[in-house]
């Protein structure tokens, strides 16, 4: 298949499926391992095809009709590209559920949503919800791909049927043709908001497709690229790019075993495209350099000076200016040298076949974006939201600068409202909030354009750099205005602190809590003098003072009023797991601040750093 194929043909979601299915029938679609064989196994488009049909008769048999809703809770797999795509060509609206949610959120959304019909792995799954919420008024059915129905609550208002029984109990149902119109609901996805109830984001079968094909006229993928697949179908980053984006282009999906396979599976799976966040980056830098470092200083030094001389080739190969320096006239000289023996060894890391990788869903510390593109991974850094379907911007081959998350799609419009928001129109913008008129108005300005509630700026030769969250603006007492995103990000670039959260509403002054990379954290106790594993080492004086300092050495260009001036250390990382990020792994402000709210206070009663300045 060629890149530049006819994309006027493609107008609803099931299109892209039907031309794989005539273009190419017998190419791999997806694969899997399963644990049972141990083995990976794959499904052509016409196998897909022929397994959707047999979904869209259970559900058609099940006694659901067009425009009905069915919430899908799965892990990505064979069986949650079935679900997704039998309901979409069937002229329904899948409502994916984020794996990692709690029980009553997810048990919140399936009656919001009105959904009919609930697909889940275990029997399990639905238990849990429905000891969370026991009244679900418009669910008819729970189909558990598992085939563990037997072990449903034997108080169930629902009926649950393992996914054997309901496919075979429907096998010879008639399927007819259904007439899907561009501006059908294709989604409902519910985003992972920081506070309140989670709102639907109504996405129509033309937001994704404009999205989809914009997309791949800055991209180009085609049916010999691989992706590999383990961002959940609920985050519409993955759902769009790795996904549809995917199908579109008619290229091969393959599905993680898991985030701890992750590294391992790249190495099987060998993508040539690589879709994450910037968390994962950041897990794979640290082991990367610590790797390295292992082999000692003289190996270290030569990973050093690998991502300075990669970082002016890159600077060059992207109209970037080039870092001064004394030894650039052997740039030409030592690199294919340090190439073969450094940068490729950090290549092979993600399998070795890299042509595209990129980072969205947060902010992408500067640090990553510097070394990695310094290494020749070819990392591309983008900006979206769920309400706009939800690619905006990325950075493309040749005018990548990492610091930016690039320039508008060719449909997108962008511009700068009241204290700089981000303003987007065009077709790939929500229809709305499901149920929520008052939210959906508040959404938009007067003139139609959609409100990020992002702070940017257009100072890179029309790229777009997003300076933070209008919302998480700190206003100090003092009157001084500070967006935590870049200086969380900029301390974070010292390996001795894995996350950081800055505070100071209302406060004279900033602070931060910090949780520590357990191995630096040994290293820098110990040259301290101080017992790492004792708890109450983490907030000694000279502890905090020492790490004041790394601290404001990170964020040393930014101004001395931005700069916190304590903070209170933690070992215990913050996850999706204990509620202090969102599935889309972003920090939930307000519940960090309730829980170390004892500590942010003693940070205001004895600032430490006050002795430093």
């Amino acid at each position: 298949m060629n890149a530049d194929k006819n994309t006027n043909n493609f107008s609803v979601i099931p299109d892209f499926l039907a031309h794989n299915v005539k273009a190419y029938p017998d190419r791999p679609a997806y694969r899997q391992f399963f644990a049972s064989s141990k083995t990976w196994e794959s499904l052509t488009w016409k196998d897909f095809d022929e397994r959707v049909k047999q979904w869209r008769r259970g559900l058609v048999g099940s006694g659901l009709q067009q425009g009905d809703h069915v919430a899908i809770l799965m892990p990505n797999s064979f069986n949650s590209a079935l679900a997704d795509m039998s309901v979409l060509c069937s002229g329904m609206t899948p409502v994916p559920l984020h794996a990692v949610d709690t029980p009553a959120s997810s048990g919140f959304i399936l009656n919001n949503s009105e959904s009919k019909l609930l697909i889940v792995p275990k029997t399990l799954r639905w238990n849990a919800m429905l000891a969370a919420v026991s009244d679900y008024p418009n669910l008819k059915l729970v189909v558990t791909t598992g085939n563990d129905a037997s072990e449903a609550d034997q108080n169930s208002p629902v009926p649950v049927i393992g996914i054997d029984e309901w496919l075979e109990k429907y096998k010879n149902v008639e399927l007819s043709d259904v007439k899907i119109d561009k501006d059908d609901l294709a989604a409902i996805v519910y985003t992972s908001g920081t506070t309140g109830k989670p709102k639907g984001v109504m996405l129509t079968h033309d937001n994704i497709v404009s999205n989809v094909l914009d997309c791949q006229n800055v991209f180009a993928f085609n049916c010999e690229d691989v992706f590999l697949s383990f961002l959940p179908f609920s985050h519409t980053f993955e759902r769009t790019v790795t996904y549809y984006l995917a199908m579109q282009a008619g290229s091969e999906v393959a599905f993680a075993r898991s985030v701890a396979k992750l590294a391992e599976d790249l190495l099987i799976v060998r993508p040539t495209v690589f879709i994450s966040v910037p968390r994962v980056f950041e897990q794979f830098y640290s082991k990367i350099v610590a790797k390295f470092a292992q082999k000692g200083a003289f190996v270290k030094a030569l990973l050093d000076q690998t991502e300075a001389i990669g970082w002016r080739k890159f600077c060059r190969a992207n109209n970037l200016a080039v870092p001064s320096s004394s030894f650039t006239w052997l740039d030409n000289i030592l690199w294919p040298s340090l190439n073969k023996k450094i940068a490729s060894a950090v290549r092979e890391a993600f399998g070795g076949r890299l042509r595209i990788s990129v980072s969205g869903g947060a902010a992408l510390n500067n640090a990553l974006g510097h070394f990695f593109c310094s290494m020749g991974i070819p990392l591309l850094q983008g900006y979206g939201l769920t309400e706009t379907s939800p690619v905006v911007c990325f950075n493309i081959p040749g005018r990548n600068n990492p610091v930016t998350v690039g320039i508008p799609l060719v449909r997108v419009q962008a511009r700068l409202g009241e204290f700089d928001e981000l303003q987007i129109k065009g077709p790939s913008v929500m229809k709305g909030y499901w149920k929520r008129p008052e939210a959906t108005a508040e959404a938009f300005t007067e003139d139609g354009w959609f409100k990020t509630g992002d702070q940017a700026d257009f100072s890179d030769a029309g790229r777009i750099r997003i300076k933070g969250r209008i919302k998480e603006i700190i206003v100090t007492s003092t009157g001084e205005k500070i967006p935590p995103n870049d200086l969380e990000l900029a301390i974070q670039a010292d390996p001795l602190f894995e996350q950081v959260m800055v505070y100071g509403e209302g406060r004279p002054f900033i602070t931060a809590l910090a949780v520590v990379n357990p191995e630096k954290w040994e290293k820098f106790a110990k040259s301290l003098e101080v017992d790492p594993i004792d708890p109450e080492s983490l907030n000694r004086r000279d502890v905090r003072l020492a790490a004041i300092r790394r601290l404001k050495k990170a964020a040393s260009h930014f101004p001395q009023y931005g700069v916190p001036r304590n903070i209170h250390l933690l070992k215990e990382p913050w996850t999706i797991d204990n509620g202090a990020l969102t599935v889309t792994m972003k920090l939930k402000r307000n519940v960090i601040c309730e829980r170390y709210s004892e500590e942010i206070k003693e940070l205001y009663e004895t600032p430490q750093s006050k002795v430093g300045t």
